[in-house]
């Protein structure tokens, strides 16, 4: 079965190929561990994986797809759909909520504390913590990305309405479900989506 975790970063898995914008030896330097010689990594072109047509079992993107640019978008879409077997290929993936944070930011504090520093631990514009009441912290970083890095950055946003019209141009039969990002009240959409 092949699998394959597309922008895993560091969340890497066993039975995928784990495809990233940084090789092995740089994931271990980044996040400073020693990976297991099972977890596979593969550095390659998204765009044009090295996959022929309809061999992949599925696809996972985890918090990954709003780092895409507009026009990389569909382009990443239709070489997953090309990847994909048909009738069996999985499309797993979830994305930030943005009607969500667009609510979530309205109704925030509009306080500012400190520019934003890189490389250090939860410092989120100073507040220091994950919390999603004052717009400069945390919910910032959550439409914007946290740009700790070249592919740190939030190029795109995504509703339920738009996920929805996706799936459907693209022909997948899907379910989308919510779900609250590791408990820091940032809302994420989830979709598993079958191609046709």
């Amino acid at each position: 079965m092949l699998k394959l975790n597309i922008g895993a970063g560091s969340d890497l898995r066993k039975d995928y190929v784990n495809i990233d914008l940084h090789s092995r030896s740089e994931i271990e330097t980044r996040y400073g561990i020693i990976l297991p010689d099972d977890i596979e990594i593969k550095k390659c072109d998204i765009f044009n994986l090295p996959y022929t047509d309809e061999t992949v079992d599925q696809v996972l993107c985890l918090g990954f797809l709003e780092h895409l640019s507009f026009e990389d978008e569909g382009r990443f879409f239709r070489e997953v759909q090309r990847v994909l077997k048909k009738g069996a290929g999985v499309f797993h993936f979830t994305v930030p909520d943005f009607d969500s944070l667009a609510r979530q930011w309205i109704d925030a504090e509009d306080s500012f504390k400190d520019f934003y520093v890189t490389g250090v631990d939860e410092h989120w514009f100073g507040n220091g913590n994950r919390t999603l009441k004052n717009k400069w912290g945390y919910l910032t970083a959550s439409i914007f990305g946290n740009q700790n890095g070249s592919g740190q950055f939030h190029k795109n946003a995504y509703t339920e309405k738009k996920v929805r019209a996706i799936m459907e141009k693209l022909n997948f039969y899907y379910t989308i479900s919510n779900f609250d990002f590791k408990d820091t009240g940032v809302k994420m959409i989830e979709c598993k989506a079958l191609k046709l």
